[in-house]
């Protein structure tokens, strides 16, 4: 008899095949409430990001651990809030904050946050960019071009179901950095001491002022404004694709179906980009800090230090994973402030229409990402362009997620879907918790 034959008549195999039939109806259907919250939270691990996480590895191995612990809680609340605001009111967060406040704060904090994400996206695509050229050689200023073009062209022609896919598929790029936790050796023991205990375990050359920064940049690349707006709009878009959605919102079975798709599709997609941003400390930990390599200042660096020390393999997989981070992310940069501006002006915003239906939308998308672009040819420093998007990012943060708590809390905005007293402690606590990283950037930068 065939060896295959010997294999399928198997009673464990037969078991395994027969869970794994019975199983996929609901993994389908899990996967299918994916979306927002899962492209949000991929998007926040962007090379920026994937650079701060290496610089915290890599200076102070695994004491700031606890960071990513505690703002876990504090991410979901504030990104569940946002999808919230979005569904129930049927408006993206531009719209509504437009609705509370004053003009001229609504303009500034918009202009703050183009500002911003246009910095970040220089970054990225910069990031990017160096990454491919240490994978395949090459000069850096076509990768630039290239990596610029393509994810205008994805919006533009793209309508949001397609788009929507793209982005999904782009998430699978973050499990990279599960491999190369995978190569490496952790010590779970010594890392769980040191992340309870941090204190202990400092560098004899580090500086309080250092970690106090560094713990700011992990809070500021965690809990991001451009987030709030993309996932927001999401929903708004999502809205859009069921014409009824306005009145099924007053039919509870349904809106208790949706707010829990919410709820799981933000849970899920802030828990594995918190997840995978501990990969990125624990590795660059291991492969860097331990051998003595405590200066990394963007994230291809930190992927061209991996080389010596934990091989061609764990190199390639951090490389290729700020590129495909750095596809999914920065047409969340460019779409978050063309939501946003759009939203503010009364524009039509949305990828479902053509670029001649929403002009100004695309406009901004192409601008965002084109000066980005160009910023990045002309070699903007990366340390100074994290900096500045940390500053201008933690700026605007608090004011923001003061008026989100004011809308969430609003009966006369979200109706009877105003947020519970637990959503309320979680919303009020991530705004403490930038308040404090905003005071103690200022304080020691």
């Amino acid at each position: 008899m065939p060896v295959q034959q010997l294999i399928l008549r198997n009673p464990f195999v037969v078991r395994a095949v027969e869970r794994a039939r019975q199983s996929l109806p609901a993994t389908r259907a899990f996967a299918q409430r994916l979306g927002p919250g899962l492209i949000t939270g991929a998007a926040d691990d962007d090379p920026s990001g994937i650079a701060t996480y290496s610089q915290a590895g890599s200076q102070f191995r695994f004491g700031l651990v606890w960071t990513l612990l505690l703002t876990t809680p504090l991410m979901i609340g504030i990104q569940m809030l946002s999808a919230r605001i979005g569904w129930a009111t049927g408006k993206g967060l531009g719209a509504n904050i437009a609705r509370l406040c004053p003009r001229w704060l609504t303009m500034s904090l918009v202009a703050l946050l183009v500002v911003a994400n246009t910095i970040n996206i220089a970054a990225d695509i910069g990031a990017m960019a160096e990454a491919a050229r240490l994978l395949v050689g090459g000069h850096r200023s076509l990768f630039i071009v290239g990596f610029g073009t393509v994810c205008v062209l994805g919006q533009v022609f793209f309508s949001y179901e397609r788009s929507v896919r793209i982005l999904k598929w782009l998430t699978l790029a973050l499990f990279s950095y599960f491999a190369v936790v995978m190569v490496v050796q952790v010590p779970w023991q010594q890392a769980a001491v040191e992340s309870l205990q941090p204190w202990s375990f400092f560098p004899a050359n580090a500086k309080a002022s250092d970690y106090a920064s560094m713990v700011v940049a992990v809070l500021g690349t965690t809990i991001s404004p451009y987030l709030f707006f993309w996932q927001a709009a999401q929903e708004v878009e999502d809205n859009h694709g069921r014409p009824d959605a306005a009145q099924l919102r007053l039919v509870p079975s349904y809106a208790q179906e949706h707010l829990y798709r919410i709820k799981q599709d933000t849970y899920f997609g802030m828990g594995l980009s918190n997840i995978i941003a501990l990969c990125i400390v624990l590795s660059t930990a291991v492969t860097l800090n331990m051998h003595g390599i405590t200066s990394i200042q963007t994230s291809s660096e930190a992927a061209e230090a991996l080389r010596p020390v934990a091989g061609e393999f764990a190199f390639a997989i951090f490389a290729l994973g700020i590129i495909g981070t750095g596809l999914l992310a920065v047409p969340v940069l460019a779409g978050s402030a063309a939501y946003a501006v759009s939203e503010v002006f009364g524009w039509k915003a949305s990828l479902s229409h053509g670029f001649h239906e929403a002009r100004g939308f695309y406009a901004i998308i192409i601008a965002a990402t084109g000066i980005g672009s160009l910023m990045s040819v002309f070699e903007l420093d990366p340390i100074k362009a994290l900096v500045w998007s940390a500053i201008v990012n933690g700026v605007i943060s608090v004011p923001i997620m003061v008026v989100m708590m004011w809308i969430g809390q609003s009966v006369r905005v979200m109706g009877e879907y105003t947020i519970s007293q637990r959503h309320r402690f979680f919303g009020w606590a991530a705004t403490l918790v930038m308040a404090i990283a905003v005071v103690m950037m200022l304080v020691t930068g």
